[in-house]
């Protein structure tokens, strides 16, 4: 295994040095909130979620604001009693954080994604792009898949890892009968069966 083994062991108690930990969100709050870097913070998860030290990949670094989600809506007038004030939001903050590094990089297609820090403001997550144009990736067979039309936008698809978690399409079988190939199409197949008519006689 080498290094990254020991890489791995460490972040599974990323506080136990307080004063590194620290110094880090300090650093990363001045930040932008989408920022791209040269080199994974977690190497070891960043290679076992596809990551090659090569042309053609992009780490970005996102930060999520935690708690509620307002609705966007009138600042003045009155408040409609139908309306929720807050967002009930069916993904979650993975998927919010690689939506927006995609808005930024309209380019390049999200690979992966995983979790860097928190504290009790954000959500910083690292976000893998991949250049789906670039030479390096066209004449990589392992990562030349991403260029096929049917994976282009695959996060506003809900197509990776985190998405599909929050859709719900990591479990099988029994209890899981109404996710696939969503829930959206549960709703309509039920409601479709239930505007049904008679014929009339």
């Amino acid at each position: 295994m080498g290094y990254l083994k020991y890489m791995r062991e460490a972040w599974k108690k990323p506080k136990q040095n307080k004063e590194l930990w620290t110094e880090r969100l300090i650093s990363w709050r001045r930040e932008p909130s989408t920022l791209r870097i040269d080199n994974p913070t977690r190497l070891d998860r960043a290679r076992s979620l596809g990551y090659k030290a090569k042309q053609g990949y992009v780490v970005v670094r996102q930060r999520v604001l935690r708690g509620g989600h307002r609705r966007p809506g009138q600042h003045n007038g009155r408040r409609p009693k139908t309306q929720r004030r807050y967002l009930a939001l069916d993904i979650n903050y993975q998927v919010i954080a690689e939506q927006r590094a995609s808005k930024k990089f309209p380019n390049c297609e999200i690979l992966n994604s995983y979790w860097v820090a928190k504290d009790g403001k954000y959500y910083w997550y690292e976000v893998i792009l991949v250049d789906r144009m670039h030479p390096a990736i066209i004449a990589d067979d392992r990562i030349n898949w991403i260029m096929e039309s049917q994976h282009k936008g695959r996060i506003n698809r809900g197509l990776t890892s985190a998405a599909r978690k929050s859709r719900g399409l990591r479990s099988k079988g029994k209890g899981a009968e109404k996710i696939r190939p969503s829930r959206n199409a549960a709703f309509l197949r039920k409601s479709k069966k239930q505007r049904k008519v008679l014929p009339m006689v």
